[in-house]
């Protein structure tokens, strides 16, 4: 028997056939029915029959505010403090630390002196804890019992994560004591806040002690990282960027290498024990050495590298072609955007950071309404580009602008923004990652969606983005997307849906991708694509015709950057810069403190704007119900240029 109060039923992402129920317990069972529509109906009464037991005990045991049952499900079954005892059930489980108050009594309101012997409680727990880790990690590397045993890595990652834990709680004390002095502290008193006497989260990363040397002997980049100001106090105005002033990337930084990964196995290990199925990893320190040389802000941009089938969009002759040649583009985005065939991390934007770039493309080199959707021209020879564009005068290209912003850090949400001024086209969107351990393999949901704008024919394409899975993360990690998308225009009445087929666990083929453009109206299928997302797409059209689109022969236009030195401080480049020249040297080390030293001051920062209750300033981005919007998108200027004009005649 397996108690189902508090336990979470979901579908397994392997194939759509299993699903899996973690107990509350901690325990976890893996099913299989006959087909899909079986697994639904399986799912669905499971999870109705979960809330009733769940919703039964909530009410003899009401949980302390702003706590759910649902966090007791991600219990690990290996965890020491969870295994099941044979005489616990449901109610014993939930009744831990929910003690019922007798009716008519008020909590009273914790004083000062008691928050300062809960202070120095925690720092004789945090001395202890620290001991236990030292006592593990002075054992000898083979033998009967080594610091690598499984079960005192287990015994590391729980101690760990239950005085984080106890810290957060201490946090939300002061907070709250803080707020209830506020309104009866006579005008003109000062709160002092406490601190604990030891910053937990800076002395053990994936629980091992770090030993920097003293202020005055970190290197002169790491004590810039820390000392650069509160973003807010920079200036917080919009910058205009002129093209003229970036030069054409000549960094070149593929991912192939397995390097340091093979090396830090152990550490892959440890960071696994302290992981639950489904955990949330945003607020995850992962270890530097999987890390990209480059920001998630310029890993979006480097989904514009063909700029030519970008602009080629707004050139189709008729909606059709139109929304066809979008899907082109869009499905041709992601495979420059991923470096190599190694799945490694990009750098976690820090909050207000910032990417500019531009392209230029000839403009004999895009397609126009003239061109067909034959297959006798190869795509290779349509993006065919100059060596040297920088030559040519000023009228023979277009430039595509790029502007993307870190506009919040929990959750972490990026917007981004491009334009062709020249042709009256431009992209927004925004963009949740939400990344979840799957076991052998994270996954990374896109939370979202993009607006195209075509200003000369007055039309909106509205698309999402598809999940990402780093699969085989303990061998060779490799990337793939999976989902269902759907493109819209609610102008024109075209959509399109596009299917990123992950593999099965049998069988199969990699980085498949099917997809069909329909007019809506009609009911009719105007278009279909089929292949690989990386390799080859074949697009068939109404007419019988047939497209084939080998991505591996495209060329790749070179984004345009400013250099560093004219860069500012919270730019992509420069912000990442020295542990970007440490990774390219090899010295995890050594970029790893230079990537804690960025993400303490992250963190000082949005604790300093908590307690001071001062909201973040974006840059370039607005809020805009649920999404964010470019500050000066290209929309409004054409309009406002429009009406000037009407104005003037």
């Amino acid at each position: 028997t397996l108690q189902l109060a508090g336990a979470v039923i979901s579908p397994s992402d392997e194939d759509s056939h299993t699903f899996t129920v973690n107990a509350a317990s901690g325990e976890q069972y893996k099913l299989r029915a006959t087909d899909a529509k079986e697994r639904q109906h399986w799912v669905s009464r499971l999870q109705i029959c979960t809330q009733h037991h769940t919703e039964a005990i909530g009410k003899n045991n009401p949980p302390l505010k702003s706590r759910s049952f649902s966090l007791a499900s991600q219990g690990s079954a290996n965890s020491p403090g969870v295994q099941r005892r044979p005489s616990q059930n449901a109610v014993s489980f939930f009744n831990v630390g929910h003690h019922r108050l007798p009716t008519g009594k008020r909590v009273p309101i914790m004083q000062p002196d008691h928050l300062v012997d809960v202070r120095e409680m925690m720092s004789q727990a945090e001395g202890q804890q620290r001991d236990l880790i030292r006592s593990i990690e002075c054992l000898p590397a083979s033998g009967h019992l080594t610091s690598l045993d499984q079960d005192l890595l287990m015994l590391k990652a729980t101690s760990m994560a239950t005085m984080n834990c106890l810290n957060d709680c201490f946090h939300i004390l002061q907070l709250q004591h803080a707020s209830q002095q506020k309104g009866s502290l006579p005008a003109g008193t000062t709160i002092s806040w406490l601190e604990p006497k030891i910053s937990l989260a800076n002395h053990f990363k994936n629980g091992a002690a770090q030993n920097f040397p003293a202020e005055i002997n970190k290197p002169a980049s790491v004590r810039e990282e820390q000392s650069i100001a509160e973003p807010c106090q920079l200036t917080r105005e919009p910058e205009d960027i002129n093209p003229d002033e970036e030069l054409e990337d000549i960094c070149d930084d593929k991912e192939d290498d397995l390097g340091a990964v093979e090396e830090q196995r152990s550490v892959i290990l440890h960071l696994l024990s302290q992981l639950k199925l489904g955990m949330d990893l945003t607020r995850v320190v992962l270890p530097t050495f999987i890390l990209e040389k480059r920001s998630l802000l310029e890993m979006y941009a480097d989904f514009m590298s063909h700029p030519d089938l970008f602009i080629a969009i707004t050139n189709g002759s008729s909606p059709e072609e139109r929304m066809i040649r979008f899907v082109e583009y869009y499905l041709t985005s992601f495979h420059e955007g991923r470096k190599g065939a190694i799945a490694k991390k990009p750098y976690n934007p820090i909050i207000g950071e910032t990417f500019h770039c531009s392209w230029r493309m000839p403009k004999g080199n895009v397609a126009t309404d003239a061109s067909t959707n034959s297959s006798a021209h190869s795509p290779s020879e349509q993006v065919t580009l100059p060596k040297d564009p920088e030559g040519q005068a000023e009228l023979d290209y277009y430039t595509v602008k790029f502007v993307a912003e870190q506009v919040s850090h929990h959750p972490p949400v990026s917007g981004f923004y491009a334009e062709c001024v020249e042709r009256k086209m431009c992209v927004n969107a925004h963009v949740w990652t939400k990344s979840k351990f799957l076991g052998m393999s994270i996954g990374v949901t896109m939370v979202g969606e993009g607006v195209l704008h075509l200003l000369e024919h007055g039309e909106e394409y509205t698309f999402s983005l598809p999940c990402a899975y780093a699969r085989s993360i303990l061998t060779v990690p490799w990337v793939e997307l999976g989902g269902k998308v759907n493109i819209n225009c609610a102008k024109t009445g075209y959509s399109a849906s596009i299917n990123f087929h992950t593999k099965p666990f049998y069988g199969g083929k990699l980085h498949r991708v099917t997809g069909e453009v329909k007019q809506n109206t009609m009911n009719t299928v105007v278009c279909r694509v089929q292949g690989e997302w990386n390799s080859v797409l074949e697009f068939t059209y109404s007419n019988g015709e047939t497209k084939y689109v080998d991505l591996t022969k495209l060329s790749v236009t070179r984004k345009r950057v400013r250099p560093l030195e004219k860069q500012g401080p919270f730019e992509s480049r420069r912000l990442w810069q020295h542990v970007t020249e440490s990774l390219r040297d090899g010295d995890i080390d050594k970029a790893t403190e230079h990537k804690r030293a960025l993400e303490e001051r992250q963190r000082n920062e949005e604790r300093l704007r908590a307690e001071t209750e001062t909201p973040w300033c974006t840059k370039y981005f607005l809020k805009d119900g649920d999404g964010w919007v470019y500050h000066k998108p290209l929309w409004k200027t054409v309009s406002a240029a429009q009406t000037q004009q009407t104005d003037s005649n």
